[in-house]
């Protein structure tokens, strides 16, 4: 699984023109799966990711989490996080897990993360998606 977390101060995503995804403060998430990914992955760096302390508190260290800000989150679906460029100048994509799969894996990502955030917002997988962010720092941090 591959992650990349941009703290922001809003972001959105839009399918057809319509917004289907909308938060403030808090962070944009795209979410690669992998062919070796499974729940317990999914367990591991949803907790991770939730309890990064990258905000900052009143001495400007970046000593916060998401809870402790009362972050939200934009969660986006992103095989081409798997992309593998090593030959030739069109990626691959085998290394990511088959669509089936990997939607029902993104499904419980999201939902795990429900259950610890209170605004949860994300994307229609596998939809030409048109994201939208204002980067806060900017501060960007990969997970796998």
């Amino acid at each position: 699984m591959k992650i990349v977390i941009q703290r922001v101060e809003h972001a959105s995503v839009k399918v057809d023109g319509n917004i289907c995804g909308k938060i403030g403060k808090g962070y944009l998430v795209l979410l690669g799966i992998g062919q070796e990914d499974d729940e317990k992955e999914c367990e591991r760096l949803a907790a991770k990711m939730i309890n990064l302390r990258i905000f900052s508190d009143e001495n400007g260290k970046t000593n916060l989490s998401l809870k402790d800000v009362g972050g939200e989150l934009l969660i986006i679906s992103q095989f081409t996080l798997y992309a593998d460029c090593r030959k030739g100048n069109r990626p691959n994509f085998l290394m990511a897990k088959g669509p089936a799969e990997a939607e029902r894996l993104y499904e419980y990502f999201t939902e795990l993360c429900r259950r610890e955030i209170p605004v949860v917002e994300q994307g229609i997988f596998g939809a030409d998606m048109k994201v939208e962010l204002l980067n806060d720092g900017p501060f960007t941090i990969v997970l796998e």
